[in-house]
């Protein structure tokens, strides 16, 4: 038993007292806990934290800084004003309490023979580490198929785990980080420069490749590609990227012949692990893969990750060249973002790809996913939308099953228009079977928890997100979002930091952090968070909301005015959330039925909404939750 001020750690019972009452704390924030309490006044750095706590599970160490901020809301302690927990900035933490050993104080004969039998079962079984836990896995995109990606992916995972196979049994933390990896995305070298689209696919091809094997650590596209043309050194790319591995390379393409060059890097010293030149004629490329493959399978022996190791999947291609070109173009695209003439684009080439492949599974879930944006965002009308985004899904699954992305559309249609929460949630255990690792899963299923109202099962997928797409804004913000969402509006603030770092131009950021002020009783800064905020109908809704706040009810009417006016079809939610702010509950709900009719991807924040709490009384509200499948 260790005490600390009012605290005391029962470490034979795995459980934290706070005089009489025993207080509630997640098992790995209390494994955490233990261990530092366990070694009082001594830094203990991050590395050994792992090592010592999770020696042959990998657990990410962005995950480390989210369970001291778990410890400190339990303890009551503040970073800037420690009390117990010390951070030395970039190293690790000390914990600054006095602890007293009461077990060491203990009459020999304090306890029962059969307590004293089963504590000392207890201590042997556990002398440092946690509890045994489940490992997990990480990663995920949008399959392309292309040739030459199943030979370099098949390469570098081997490559990888040649360097750095492990001795012991298993794996360690420390070593398992060893096999964390960034694609940046190929240089195009091609005459014309014109051949960006083809670079960008086979990059992204070895991502959704690699993320498919469980133990191996792939950063998300939106993360690496944000170092396309900087060559930047590969100590920085892989110290802000977190991961030990860089692969690099380029492609020149013409019409008849392809040259890709890959290099897979140390990025800590810069030791090159593995280099391969391949020439091809252009009509030969699908030709070729198996070859190219099957001859690096009997060279290296395909074995990943020591003796626990699983092959590459392999990679379902179009055997058309044209239709292959069509739907890296379309991905291109795709990639870009939300913008409507982006996605129609997207569209276009998917089904221009069709035409000349209707087999190619990837290409009805590329038009699947476009679809279902269009139709989400209200682009397009939304039944037909969500319709034909449906029936694209059920094309690419019927065609290849083993593809993670149709899964991932098929569960925000789910989620967004069917309010099917359990066949949303079976599609996305289904992506996460065939993409362990994929960023855009845990991004998903979260999405999905929070509109179910599992606001720490969110909170901790959105962690797990931005730990593997760390510099993906859109990330940072909805983790930033849902921690306001749970009322932690400190640290909502500082994931919406990170958001402004990576993007101070996104929508939504600004009337995020404006809720925040109001609900701390700020108006006045609200405002001018509203004021800095880029999105129309997030900026008509804030300064609603601010401007009532103020009192200055003239304006707060136009504000509102204008965001019926302009987006009536798309935003029934947020004009229904601005009404029940302003307590006008029969409003509000005229509008809530409106959302309903119109199937408002917002309604489900109904349940969660802080804006929304006036509601919650009434008859109506029930109801409402009822008809869209939740529980009260």
């Amino acid at each position: 038993m260790k005490s600390f001020h009012a605290f005391r750690l029962d470490t034979a019972n795995q459980c934290l007292w706070r005089g009489q009452e025993r207080v509630s704390i997640p098992p790995k924030p209390y494994d955490m806990l233990r261990y530092l309490v366990q070694n009082p006044g001594r830094l203990v750095t991050h590395d050994e934290l792992l090592e010592k706590l999770w020696p042959e599970t990998y657990v990410n160490p962005e995950l480390i800084r989210k369970y001291i901020l778990d410890i400190r809301k339990v303890l009551g302690d503040r970073p800037d004003k420690p009390e117990f927990i010390e951070t030395v900035t970039k190293r690790g933490y000390r914990f600054i309490a006095p602890v007293t050993d009461e077990s060491a104080a203990e009459s020999p004969d304090s306890s029962t023979p059969q307590e004293n039998e089963r504590k000392t079962t207890e201590e042997k079984a556990e002398p440092d580490g946690p509890r045994s836990e489940q490992k997990s896995a990480s990663r995920k995109p949008m399959p392309l198929k292309a040739a030459i990606t199943a030979l370099l992916a098949v390469a570098v995972t081997t490559a990888i785990a040649g360097h750095y196979r492990s001795s012991r049994k298993g794996l360690s933390a420390s070593s398992l980080n060893n096999t964390s990896i960034a694609v940046l995305p190929f240089a195009d070298l091609s005459p014309g420069k014109d051949q960006e689209y083809f670079s960008d696919g086979l990059s992204e091809q070895l991502i959704n490749d690699l993320a498919k094997v469980s133990a191996l650590k792939v950063v998300g596209r939106s993360s690496a590609f944000q170092f396309r043309g900087k060559n930047e050194d590969l100590r920085e790319v892989g110290k802000k990227l977190g991961v030990s591995n860089v692969l690099e390379g380029s492609v020149y393409c013409d019409r008849y012949h392809v040259r890709i060059t890959a290099e897979l890097v140390k990025a800590d010293d810069g030791f090159q692990l593995w280099s391969q030149t391949y020439d091809r004629e252009m009509k030969d490329i699908f030709a070729v893969q198996d070859e190219i493959a099957r001859a690096t399978t009997e060279a290296l022996q395909l074995k990943l990750l020591g003796s626990n190791g699983q092959p590459v999947p392999s990679t379902f291609r179009s055997a058309n060249p044209e239709a292959y070109q069509a739907y890296l173009q379309g991905q291109y695209f795709a990639a870009r973002g939300l913008d409507k003439g982006d996605l129609q684009k997207a569209l276009s080439f998917a089904d221009q790809t069709i035409q000349l492949d209707p087999k190619y599974a990837p290409a009805w879930a590329q038009r699947a996913r476009a679809l279902e944006c269009l139709a989400s965002l209200a682009l397009m009308d939304n039944t037909q939308g969500f319709r034909a985004a449906r029936e694209s899904v059920e094309k690419a699954i019927v065609l290849n099953p083993s593809l993670a992305s149709p899964y991932l559309t098929l569960g925000m249609i789910q989620i967004d228009h069917d309010w099917d929460w359990n066949a949303a949630d079976a599609s996305l255990k289904k992506a996460r079977t065939l993409e362990p690792g994929g960023a855009e899963v845990f991004y998903d299923r979260a999405y999905l928890a929070r509109g179910l109202g599992r606001i720490d099962e969110a909170i901790e997928l959105y962690t797990q997100a931005t730990a593997l797409d760390p510099l993906r804004a859109d990330s940072h913000l909805a983790l930033g979002y849902t921690l306001y969402l749970a009322g932690r509006l400190g640290e909502a603030r500082d994931a919406l930091q990170r958001t402004k770092e990576l993007n101070p131009q996104i929508s939504s950021l600004h009337l995020t952090l404006g809720k925040i002020l109001l609900a701390e009783g700020h108006a006045d800064r609200a405002l001018a968070e509203m004021e800095l905020e880029t999105g129309e109908w997030e900026k008509f809704s804030g300064e609603a909301l601010v401007y009532h706040a103020l009192g200055r009810h003239q304006v707060a009417d136009a504000a509102l005015g204008k965001l019926i006016t302009t987006h009536q079809n798309d935003c029934a939610y947020q004009i229904a959330e601005a009404y029940a702010y302003r307590r006008e509950s029969d409003k509000a709900f005229d509008w809530l039925d409106r959302a309903y009719r119109q199937r408002d991807a917002g309604l489900p924040e109904l349940k969660t909404g802080p804006l929304m709490s006036s509601l919650r009384a009434d008859p109506r509200y029930v109801k409402l939750l009822a008809k869209i499948g939740l529980p009260k």
